[in-house]
């Protein structure tokens, strides 16, 4: 099976199995991407508090937020960690928000593709996944996400090999799939969520939906399971892109 075939069929297999998942959660696309930046290097669970305390203080737009000091800043998204690097982060981000974009995001992310997501790679302390989330989540853009999930998936189901480059396994997903931003937020999701629950460092072959494609279980052996349907599952479906597992 060539690798295009097989990254269908790992998408459909897991939206069978999940269903949609309806990620990013958030109630604005300037909430999803303060949620993107917010989310490096640690859980959901933890940003959703960090968000919280700043709608709490309705702080959560573009001018409220960059009117903030540092330290009130940094103190109302302590619970995200990192909190002093990430204040420096969502400043440098609100700098070019507000001042070359009058604090409107969708005006900074217009354009084609390539022209925002170099627009956002400019920003200190954004890289490649955090720009690509921030396109494809709160600009809508077809830009296909990769992370440690989908990295660790991919290999072990047998798609890529080595450790190829953040470049190469996006340029692996938007060769072989439709140019389509809803199907990019879905199946990411759905990579996501597969690498919290079984996908693990120390994984969990036994009870993962991709157990019969190309993998292997924890004694080295081809084996298949039949995935159980997304309706018996949809109220379970708790995706998250903390990359703590």
């Amino acid at each position: 099976m060539d690798r295009g075939k097989r990254l269908l069929r790992l998408y459909e297999t897991l939206e069978r199995f999940f269903g949609d998942l309806h990620w990013w959660p958030g109630e604005t696309p300037f909430e999803v991407a303060v949620g993107a930046i917010l989310t490096q290097n640690t859980s959901w669970a933890n940003v959703e508090r960090a968000i919280g305390r700043l709608k709490a203080e309705g702080v959560l737009e573009p001018r409220a937020l960059y009117g903030l000091d540092d330290e009130t800043l940094a103190n109302l998204i302590r619970p995200s960690g990192y909190f002093r690097v990430k204040t420096k982060r969502l400043k440098a981000f609100l700098e070019v928000l507000c001042s070359d974009f009058g604090g409107n995001l969708e005006r900074m992310l217009a354009g084609n593709l390539l022209q925002a997501r170099q627009r956002l790679l400019g920003i200190s302390g954004i890289g490649e996944e955090t720009a690509d989330s921030i396109l494809l989540y709160a600009g809508g853009k077809p830009a296909f996400v990769i992370d440690a999930y989908t990295r660790r998936i991919l290999t072990r189901h047998g798609v890529i090999d080595g450790k190829p480059t953040y470049g190469e396994l996006q340029r692996l997903f938007m060769a072989h799939l439709p140019r389509d931003a809803g199907l990019y937020n879905r199946y990411h999701a759905l990579i996501v969520e597969t690498g919290k629950r079984y996908c693990r460092k120390e994984p969990r072959c036994g009870e993962c939906p991709l157990r019969g494609i190309a993998g292997r279980d924890e004694g080295g052996n081809a084996g298949t399971v039949a995935a159980e349907p997304a309706a018996g599952r949809r109220g379970r479906a708790t995706c998250s892109s903390g990359k703590t597992s």
